[in-house]
């Protein structure tokens, strides 16, 4: 008998039927020949029992057919019968709201409540997106992303988390309007704030001063954002982190890298994400896949950090046997922390696992002093 066979409106106990008389055999030969239960092949062929895989192999060993042979019948047959059953017109809405983004992780998160109807769940999504219909774009951008995976494209993920940064932009209060003519001026002021990791609390009002709004958002699963510049206008600035790794070097590179694209207005002018790889570990991008404004924002964040030309005469001097010690002088004399230097040294040599004990922790710093998204820190959603 042929592998592929036809349902139509036949159950599979008829084609055993056919299989057991055509070998001339009864129901009682077949149940001898699996050693399993006469009760169970005349349930089979009865249409009263479903064939299972265990029973489908001994029907492919008994007649030399194929397992699922016995499991299509079954499964099409299953098909057959519920031909009448009245589709369920929610599941194809569902499914393109669940399309929309990570919807189960921001409802943990508080960014939009649930609800078992389908159509208020809809709604609270437009709401959350800013989006008239499931089928739009949500209007975060023009945006400057730092990114692991791609320069081309957003992830439904990533433009979530990016919308909740952009809400969260809206509540900073900020005592000016950014003027990138006097991103000098600021960074003159964070640097200050370079030497001790506590003193990242100051960064919040710092950046408000100078019109930038500064959020933490908690990333989500898969998303590999470290942070975002984005846009309210074109003097409104809103520089959100992720904060995904938790090291001094990393977070101050990150938000000297975003300060880089709100100066140059980058994701503003250009009109499309300019999205980064990941600052710290060794799977990056190599610098000629990246573009040139994102080339650009990490010289910026570097040189911000710690003078590249000084840096290039001790790594000249002291290189390749680098101790802790001349690091933690190297650092003391330019005034920054000694975790930053480290970072850099890692990211110049990709050796990552130097100096480690260097790489202070600060989230929790600067996360008491910034409006924060994550680690227990809920915004109500709909704010």
């Amino acid at each position: 008998m042929p592998e592929q066979l036809a349902a139509e409106e036949f159950p599979p106990g008829d084609y055993l039927k056919e299989f057991i008389d055509g070998r001339g055999w009864t129901q009682e030969d077949l149940a001898a020949i699996l050693g399993r239960p006469l009760q169970l092949v005349n349930e089979v062929v009865l249409g009263k029992r479903r064939i299972t895989p265990e029973t489908a192999r001994g029907f492919a060993e008994a007649f030399g057919t194929s397992a699922e042979l016995w499991l299509n019948l079954d499964s099409a047959w299953q098909l057959y019968k519920s031909r009448d059953a009245v589709a369920d017109p929610s599941i194809p809405l569902r499914a393109r709201i669940y399309s929309k983004g990570p919807i189960k992780e921001m409802v943990k998160r508080g960014w939009i409540e649930y609800s078992s109807n389908p159509e208020v769940l809809e709604q609270r999504v437009l709401d959350f997106y800013n989006i008239k219909d499931l089928n739009d774009t949500p209007p975060v951008l023009p945006v400057a992303a730092r990114k692991s995976d791609s320069y081309e494209s957003l992830t439904p993920s990533q433009q979530s988390w990016m919308c909740r940064a952009l809400q969260l932009g809206k509540l900073v209060s900020v005592s000016a309007k950014f003027d990138s003519k006097k991103v000098d001026k600021l960074l003159a002021t964070l640097r200050a704030y370079l030497r001790y990791a506590e003193e990242v609390r100051h960064v919040p009002e710092v950046l408000a001063d100078a019109g930038v709004r500064l959020v933490v958002v908690e990333h989500l699963a898969k998303t590999k954002i470290d942070g975002a510049c984005l846009w309210l206008d074109e003097t409104s600035p809103v520089v959100a982190l992720s904060l995904r790794y938790d090291r001094i070097d990393y977070i101050w590179f990150t938000l000297m890298h975003e300060l880089a694209h709100a100066a140059r207005g980058d994701g503003l002018k250009n009109g499309f994400p300019a999205l980064d790889v990941c600052l710290v570990g060794e799977q990056l991008v190599a610098e000629e896949e990246k573009p040139e404004y994102e080339i650009r924002a990490d010289q910026f964040a570097g040189q911000a950090l710690v003078p590249q030309d000084k840096l290039d005469d001790f790594i000249a001097r002291k290189q390749p046997l680098f101790s802790e010690r001349d690091v933690l002088a190297f650092a003391s004399l330019h005034e920054v922390h000694p975790g930053i230097v480290a970072g850099q040294l890692q990211h110049r040599e990709g050796k990552y696992t130097k100096f480690r004990r260097l790489l202070e922790k600060m989230r929790g710093q600067l996360t008491a002093t910034a409006l924060t998204d994550g680690w227990g820190h809920v915004v109500p959603a709909g704010t």
